[in-house]
């Protein structure tokens, strides 16, 4: 138990059981840029929480913003992935909206956050067949309705379990978003992933993550044990589907890290993936006090800005 409890500090997770109170929505304008702002949403008879931040840029301009769509990890929260990746201070920087939503908790003292990525992760997500896929949708539709928000760009990245959940809604309703940034997490899909158009895709990851391995199978560390599949598998799932060529990727080594790029992918689709030797299951430049099971992020670069300049050039088509 007390090692559960150090996990969940690690994580910076609220141990109590009791939901907030739900708060109306604030129209757009007065929403403060310092912090980001908790609403629900009501989905198949769920209330379901997420966290918008708004950056200063929104109220100097009539002009749509982007939107990313921040998943958090396995045991982590919106607000968790928030102070983690250090995503709000790239958006007040580059002038992009992001949401941080909630996953459902699962049961138990802790009562521990996961997302339905398919095979994983958790009894409320993935056993029970959470519609974590229909809540993202209905969340950017109603972000796009409620902000003044560019429809063809919007993006979704994520860590570990939210990483997962990224390639999920990269195969089930690419329609919504324009590219994904995947980071410490692969594909967990229980049927083939048969998208009606191939988004483009940065994959991050460290050779010295034991919670979910870049070369795949069941990490030392991991907490649930589940199976993953190798980053060259999942990526060569979607280089496949885009057509690129050659098969293999162009390599570039510069520093702590390596790069692959596919190359000759139709309509202009990028597939990036980035794989560091240091760091672990942690989010490159991310906050250090925020780590999941001790593991330092990745000196390597900032992931959020390897992230904004992938994201971006790109928009739905």
């Amino acid at each position: 138990m007390t090692s559960l409890i150090l996990v969940a500090l690690a994580f910076g997770l609220n141990l109590s059981t009791r939901e907030a109170t739900p708060v109306q929505e604030r129209p757009p304008l007065f929403i403060s840029a310092l912090a980001s702002t908790r609403d629900t949403l009501w989905h198949q008879g769920q209330t379901r929480i997420y966290w918008v931040h708004i950056p200063p840029a929104y109220a100097k301009t009539d002009t749509s913003l982007p939107l990313v769509v921040a998943l958090h990890g396995g045991g982590g929260s919106g607000q968790q992935f928030e102070a983690q990746s250090k995503l709000s201070e790239k958006a007040d920087k580059e002038g992009f909206i992001v949401v941080y939503p909630d996953g459902l908790q699962n049961p138990g003292v802790l009562k521990l956050r996961t997302w339905n990525a398919g095979n994983c992760c958790g009894q409320i997500a993935s056993v029970k067949q959470t519609d974590d896929v229909g809540f993202i949708r209905k969340l950017i539709d109603k972000l796009t309705t409620t902000y003044r928000i560019d429809p063809k760009r919007v993006y979704a990245t994520g860590h570990s379990n939210g990483a997962m959940l990224c390639y999920r809604l990269a195969c089930e309703f690419p329609d919504k978003l324009a590219a994904i940034a995947a980071n410490a997490g692969t594909m967990q899909l229980k049927t083939t992933c048969q998208p009606s158009r191939v988004l483009s895709i940065l994959h991050i990851h460290s050779r010295q993550d034991n919670n979910v391995p870049y070369t795949g199978g069941i990490g030392s560390r991991s907490l649930n044990k589940q199976w993953n599949a190798p980053v060259d598998s999942t990526l060569a799932v979607f280089a496949k589907l885009a057509g690129c060529t050659p098969e293999k990727p162009t390599t570039k080594t510069a520093g702590l890290y390596t790069s692959y790029t596919w190359t000759g992918c139709r309509d202009d689709v990028a597939i990036q993936y980035y794989l560091t030797t240091d760091g672990g299951h942690a989010w490159p430049g991310g906050q250090k006090g925020a780590r999941f099971i001790g593991d330092a992020p990745s000196e390597a670069f900032s992931n959020n800005d390897v992230i904004w300049d992938f994201f971006k050039s790109r928009s739905l088509p």
